[in-house]
């Protein structure tokens, strides 16, 4: 076991980042208006499986199709670099089909475990050891949870303009990380 709190607290923000769970309070906060109650325990028991499992079954799919893990971090750079211009330009490059109920579909997966979350925990685990990426995930999803229970006195607390701002900051710091990943994995692309 090489627990490392650095490597901790970077892979802490880089998932605290894509997740954007502070940013997604808005879209809690509607589906919470649409269809009732949201079983936060049970989103984030879930989340926390999905991440856990894809960390090590993904490259395992990855090698069965033959992709190394440094195309697939490359590859995953250029996702975080949208999910960043998203943040903070305020834009929607993706759109998700609109959800139909508020179950584990649309708060689990793809709105805490989505596509970004999976590439970002791939291109983590070329870089950082596995036990720190899940203490990562844990403390992640321990803030999901306590987003998910508050999000309505959250919302009242910060305001549109409040989640706006804490949004395009982490923007601005996706970004970086994303460039941090591409750099630190192209040179494995051409050895």
């Amino acid at each position: 076991m090489n627990l490392d709190f650095r490597e901790i607290a970077t892979t802490t923000m880089v998932l605290f980042a894509v997740i954007d769970i502070v940013g997604s309070i808005p879209v809690i906060i509607d589906l919470r208006t649409k269809f009732g109650h949201i079983q936060s325990e049970k989103a984030s028991l879930v989340s926390a499986g999905i991440m856990i499992a894809f960390l090590f079954v993904g490259e395992e799919i990855l090698k069965l199709i033959g992709i190394d893990v440094n195309s697939f971090a490359v590859a995953g750079s250029f996702v975080l670099f949208f999910l960043a211009l998203e943040m903070i330009l305020g834009i929607r490059l993706y759109r998700d089909e609109e959800a139909n109920s508020a179950s584990i579909v649309p708060i689990a997966f793809p709105l805490i475990a989505g596509a970004g979350t999976m590439t970002t925990l791939l291109s983590l685990r070329a870089e950082f050891q596995s036990i720190n990426i899940i203490i990562a995930i844990l403390l992640n999803i321990l803030l999901v949870y306590a987003v998910l229970k508050s999000s309505s006195k959250i919302e009242k607390m910060l305001s549109k303009n409040g989640l706006n701002i804490i949004r395009k900051v982490f923007g601005v710091v996706l970004l970086a990380i994303a460039v941090k990943l591409f750099a630190a994995n192209v040179k494995g692309l051409f050895a």
